[in-house]
């Protein structure tokens, strides 16, 4: 499914999901055909991987129902790996509003940086622009998001292109 996966890798949503139908959607039906035809103890390590299989059937299979999504959870995993290497620190945060205040500017670096920005650039215009505007409204969070930054927020990568 990996190599599939590279093959479709420059196609857009659309043709990414097609190509899952067509390709990878029939390799499941039959994994799927094959489990149900195996039968084995429950406490026995081949049964406890049949019923493992059958039980994440609907998860393991969510890729295929929408193109923009990926095979795999690695780059989600990357993207929290700091917070992990970091949760030690957080226990001797002096305060719990002071651990929370370090979650939130973690979730905000590694949202920029998923999002191709430079997180201190990001950062600086985030709390820049929060300043000036009005204290209430819904849109207010909206008008911060990543998508919404300047230009001037990428980084130098994403500036090249």
């Amino acid at each position: 499914m990996f190599t599939l996966e590279k093959e479709f890798a420059g196609l857009t949503a659309e043709e990414r999901y097609k190509q899952r139908q067509k390709r990878e959607k029939p390799i499941f039906d039959a994994l799927l055909a094959w489990s149900e035809t195996k039968k084995a103890p429950p406490k026995s390590a081949f049964g406890k991987a049949l019923h493992y299989l059958r039980e994440r059937w609907p998860w393991l299979i969510r890729y295929l129902e929408d193109g923009r999504l990926e095979i795999s959870n690695n780059r989600a995993e990357r993207s929290i790996k700091p917070f992990v290497m970091d949760k030690k620190n957080f226990l001797f945060a002096n305060t719990p509003n002071g651990a929370h205040g370090s979650a939130i500017i973690f979730s905000m670096i590694e949202t920029a940086k998923e999002n191709g920005l430079d997180p201190y650039r990001y950062l600086m215009w985030v709390l820049q622009s929060s300043s000036v505007m009005t204290a209430s409204g819904p849109g207010r969070a909206e008008q911060l998001l990543p998508t919404n930054a300047p230009e001037v927020s990428r980084s130098d990568s994403e500036n090249r292109k």
